[in-house]
């Protein structure tokens, strides 16, 4: 079935503006509030929440095979589940709805009133249940960055990293939408000199710069995806801030690995972008040498040329953009990370989230957490305000954006941005 939605040459009758990263291409799925207190899955072109609830409600659907509630539900698992056609169709048919040449919404007022509301009227919500959440390691500049400062620099990657998409499980729990403000967790760590931990709130919140991909029902358990057929299992993508405390992850990570440290926050842009409107932006990945054993083996362009970029902004100053890096340097791809997921017969369902791992580039400012910006701390970045960055301050904002962009068209994420605050107090 082709793709008609991503026609370069299309136009829409709402207003989009000239860098906008939802034009009518893109058309992302997300799950929003609207100012009657009516929660509806939706979808955005420009500055307009389009809410899906009201236009199934109206027939404009007609003719697709949807259960007769299906974008009037608070999360988009049950849509997720109907799988890669449905999708596809659901998305070309907003493509055509919203298109200049079609007169029929455009020209309907009341029509358009109870389904096109501005952005600024709208809260977004979380867009999936998420039932499990597993976090990779898939940027080999970062894995080789952070095995440099933690462990023996001339062995920097450990023995099993250019074999397997290492990775771990995460907790879905604290996982919240771009907007949600973070606490400063405490925790248990070890003062420098010293070989007693003590308990305090972490000294050294960092960001950790990602993308998410959201799945659909993969599997029936005992049953693994050949790595030729794990994309048709991936609904989209969204700007992952997967939050960590760096102190507290030193002193616990050893022998089971990430627990406190990364298990406090998750933050997630609310648009879902989908496959289907990444598709013209494939690009090869990097060369993977040794080549993987045959169930992770891949031929042609599984990487996406998403560019990404990192602001920390103070409280009531300007921001400072401080990591400009891209989704195309990642070693293992999405469909290597699920095959993998998935080649010991773990089950993966609908909403289920995968990180990528931290994204960082071959350059300085293309590293993706303060950790490598700063390295350890040790070259404090210097914000506009004059200030020292070694770290995330408390009332500090972070804000990821991630777009791609040829010579036709511009499809976008949006953002995520979330402030942190001081440790939690119970009144």
């Amino acid at each position: 079935m082709p793709i008609t939605a991503n026609n370069p040459h299309r136009k829409s009758w709402l207003e989009v503006p000239a860098e906008s990263d939802f034009p009518i291409q893109n058309i992302p799925f997300g799950v929003f509030l609207t100012k009657d207190d009516v929660i509806t899955i939706g979808t955005r072109i420009g500055d307009h929440a389009i809410d899906l609830g009201a236009l199934q409600q109206l027939n404009y659907f007609d003719g697709i095979e949807l259960t007769d509630d299906m974008f009037m539900q608070d999360t988009l698992n049950d849509f997720i589940s109907d799988g890669k056609k449905t999708w596809r169709l659901v998305r070309n048919r907003i493509a055509d709805i919203f298109d200049a040449k079609n007169n029929e919404l455009k020209d309907n007022q009341e029509h358009r009133d109870a389904i096109v509301h501005h952005i600024d009227e709208v809260e977004m919500q979380l867009p999936v249940l998420i039932g499990d959440y597993t976090d990779f390691y898939s940027s080999k500049e970062h894995a080789t960055n952070v095995g440099k400062m933690f462990r023996d620099p001339e062995n920097a990657l450990l023995p099993n990293w250019l074999h397997i998409p290492v990775g771990y499980h995460g907790r879905s729990s604290s996982i919240v939408p771009s907007g949600i403000p973070v606490h400063r967790p405490m925790g248990q760590t070890v003062p420098v000199g010293e070989s007693t931990p003590v308990f305090g709130p972490s000294r050294s919140i960092d960001f950790e710069l990602e993308t998410a991909f959201i799945t659909t029902d993969v599997n029936i358990m005992g049953e693994n995806i050949p790595v030729h057929e794990a994309e048709d299992y991936i609904f989209g993508m969204v700007l992952l801030n997967d939050w960590s405390a760096r102190d507290i992850q030193r002193w616990e990570y050893v022998p089971l690995g990430p627990f406190l440290a990364k298990n406090f926050a998750s933050s997630i842009s609310p648009w879902i972008v989908t496959m289907d409107a990444l598709e013209p932006f494939r690009t090869k990945g990097p060369k993977q040498d040794p080549t993987p054993l045959p169930y992770l083996q891949q031929k042609g362009k599984h990487a996406f040329d998403i560019t990404l970029e990192v602001e920390i902004e103070p409280e009531n100053c300007e921001p400072t953009l401080v990591s400009q890096s891209n989704f195309k340097y990642m070693y293992w791809s999405m469909c290597q990370q699920l095959a993998h997921h998935t080649s010991n017969g773990c089950r993966v369902n609908s909403g289920d989230m995968m990180g990528s791992g931290t994204i960082s580039g071959p350059t300085p400012d293309s590293f993706g957490s303060m950790l490598e910006l700063t390295w350890g701390g040790k070259n404090p970045i210097i914000m506009k305000d004059g200030t020292e960055r070694k770290f995330i301050n408390d009332n500090d904002s972070v804000r990821f954006r991630g777009w791609c962009k040829n010579n036709e068209v511009r499809i976008g994420f949006g953002e995520v941005c979330s402030k942190l605050l001081p440790p939690f107090v119970r009144s």
